[in-house]
């Protein structure tokens, strides 16, 4: 069973090394080599985030002569923001209310102190 496009993401996402390679991608394209530099692990282990990433939409491999440059592909970030805004939307209100009530309780007199 495939799994939706969102837990592809969120599954893709959940891995270190994975956010690692797409942060370096926000930079721009990059080789499985280029990518592979900072970690110590191999070009196979690599390669099968880099399967990961690109099951979940989040990478695609271009063709250059030999070069298979790997670039960032926002739409499943942007979809995951999306899903996250009505999250984001409710702890903005917890807060506001929350600074409200702070608010006011600074503002009254508290009982049995002298004033």
């Amino acid at each position: 069973m495939t799994p939706d496009p969102l837990s592809a993401t969120l599954s893709a996402l959940a891995d270190p090394t994975r956010r690692a390679i797409l942060a370096r991608l926000s930079q721009g394209e990059a080789t499985v080599n280029e990518l592979a530099e900072p970690f110590e692990i191999s070009l196979p282990s690599i390669s099968r985030h880099l399967k990961v990433l690109e099951g979940a939409g989040l990478i695609t491999r271009g063709r250059h002569a030999q070069w298979r440059p790997c670039k960032l592909e926002t739409k499943p970030l942007k979809e995951v923001d999306g899903w996250l805004e009505r999250y984001r939307k409710f702890w903005t209100g917890s807060f506001d209310r929350m600074d409200t009530l702070l608010a006011e309780i600074t503002k009254a007199p508290a009982k049995g102190r002298k004033q």
